[in-house]
């Protein structure tokens, strides 16, 4: 919000009220001073100020006097607003966001009701977030099957975490979502000083880890990490693999965990059903990310101001053609 950092010198306003009436008060007694010591006949005449064809003539009601004494309540106007420290927010984060990717490269990340595949459309689609963030944004990425491993740590180069992202190859483990979460927020929480959010990406049911999500989504409340989920899928479970015994192997997709994750950290939860959708959830992300406004000090506007009004008033005080003798 707009506000100062050092309000406490805008109890110097308070003169401006005594410098009016001390003014008011001069000027007054000033001209009863001059009426007590000029002729009648100059009295009558400045009294009346005829023109030429009988009418009164109209009075200025900013005489130069008058007109130098505002320019120099201004400057002291501004000077005080100056020192008082006053600052405004700004649309974009002053330091930036951690931005995580947690991806499933678990064994059904194969199906190919994705073309080629899951993985591959996921990768593509994640680089569209990655090259949408802005220069002070970092970006990280924390993959995970059975267990959960480091792609990409944070770095605000975004375009070696692109190609980090873009070498991330295939796996055959379970789907260890709680892992692929806690590691990805303690990665996010790694820099401090930024807003942290971490994109989770899962297209199957939790059954690995050591992590339940439950416990992860506790860790994540606790750093303040925001978390958005997509559930990757179609409307059917697919066959994406045989076990050794001939056992057809689905993907079958844990929206309940997802919606749970994003809901208790403030994130939201998107469903994907092919590879438009999944491209449009992530360009869309950078969006949805919060970022707090920067307070940004503008100060220096009323100081410069102040130097104007200061200037201009003693210019017109003391010029060639000065009003005060």
């Amino acid at each position: 919000m707009t506000g100062f950092y050092h309000p406490e010198f805008l109890f110097a306003l308070i003169a401006i009220p005594v410098l009016v009436y001390y003014y008011w008060y001069h000027e007054k007694h000033s001209r009863r001073r001059a009426l007590e010591f000029s002729k009648l006949s100059f009295v009558k005449a400045a009294g009346k100020a005829q023109t030429s064809d009988g009418k009164h003539s109209k009075v200025s009601y900013f005489t130069p006097k008058k007109t130098v004494f505002i320019l120099f309540l201004l400057a002291f106007i501004f000077l005080i607003i100056g020192l008082a420290g006053p600052h405004i927010p700004l649309e974009t984060e002053k330091e930036g966001v951690n931005v995580v990717l947690a991806m499933d490269v678990s064994g059904s990340m194969q199906a190919t009701d994705y073309k080629p595949n899951r993985l591959e459309v996921a990768k593509k689609s994640a680089l569209l977030l990655v090259n949408s963030l802005g220069e002070k944004d970092y970006a990280g990425i924390v993959v995970f099957d059975s267990g959960a491993s480091s792609a990409a740590y944070l770095s605000p180069d975004k375009e070696k975490t692109g190609r980090k992202l873009m070498a991330i190859t295939k796996r055959d483990g379970n789907t260890a979502i709680g892992d692929g979460l806690a590691l990805a927020t303690d990665m996010a929480d790694s820099i401090p000083g930024k807003r942290k959010v971490v994109i989770l990406l899962s297209d199957g049911e939790n059954n690995a880890g050591s992590i339940t999500p439950a416990e992860a989504v506790t860790f994540a409340k606790e750093r303040d990490i925001q978390v958005f989920t997509i559930g990757l899928g179609s409307d059917e479970p697919v066959l994406y693999d045989y076990d050794p015994f001939g056992n057809p192997l689905y993907a079958n997709l844990d929206e309940g965990n997802l919606k749970f994750i994003a809901e208790e950290t403030g994130g939201e939860y998107f469903r994907s059903v092919d590879e438009e959708t999944l491209q449009e959830i992530y360009a869309g992300l950078n969006q949805e990310i919060v970022r707090e406004a920067e307070e940004t000090d503008v100060s220096r506007i009323f100081y410069y101001l102040g130097v104007i009004a200061l200037l201009a008033g003693m210019l017109l005080a003391f010029g060639r053609r000065q009003v005060i003798p």
